[in-house]
């Protein structure tokens, strides 16, 4: 009797290790994301926001537009994992430069396709250096809200109305000295900003 005991205490013990298996992996710990991912997730949370904002300047606030070309600048950076991962410094200025680019494509691109109106309006469409142009001073623009008030003040006098160090001081009732200190710290100050907006000199 005892060797007919034996089998069944093997079999019992064959299926307890069989039905411990499938909780075994029941209570396996979830895979952790891939790299990529966990980028893709970090690059949206923390660039999502201003990236849209820059955008949306560009693209004279169309919303659906500019969510369009985050989330396609977005995508590319995705595609791009092992470069970004490969960075040393901010991932901005490249998502800057592919918005921007993908801002320019998309003017071109409706410029090249047929018109179904009347193609009077065309006259008044800008060529590609034009936009370039535009895009380039809505950039420049952007940049300048980063700077202190009295930074751009005195850039707004020196560069933009072309008023000499003296003429500046003047309207802005401040020492000459203090006029092209302010100057010189402006655009140090405006050299980043428009770094961090993928411009470099």
């Amino acid at each position: 009797m005892a060797e007919l005991g034996t089998p069944e205490v093997g079999v019992r013990k064959d299926s307890a290790v069989a039905d411990e298996r499938p909780s075994r992996a029941r209570h396996r710990a979830p895979r952790p994301p891939e790299p990529d991912e966990e980028l893709m997730r970090a690059l949206y949370a923390e660039h999502a926001r201003p990236l849209l904002a820059y955008v949306l300047r560009l693209v004279a606030g169309d919303r659906q537009r500019a969510e369009d070309v985050v989330q396609e600048t977005l995508i590319r950076a995705w595609k791009n994992a092992g470069q970004l991962n490969r960075a040393t410094g901010s991932v901005r200025p490249w998502l800057v430069t592919v918005a921007r680019r993908i801002v320019i494509d998309g003017h071109r691109s409706r410029q090249a396709r047929p018109q179904e109106v009347d193609p009077s309006p065309l006259e008044v469409i800008p060529a590609e250096d034009e936009i370039d142009k535009a895009l380039w001073l809505m950039t420049l623009s952007d940049a300048l809200e980063d700077l202190t008030p009295a930074h751009r003040e005195v850039l707004v006098e020196t560069y933009f109305k072309g008023r000499t160090v003296n003429e500046a001081a003047e309207t802005l009732g401040i020492p000459s000295g203090t006029v092209r200190s302010r100057v010189f710290y402006a655009l140090r100050s405006m050299k980043l900003a428009l770094e961090e907006r993928g411009v470099t000199a």
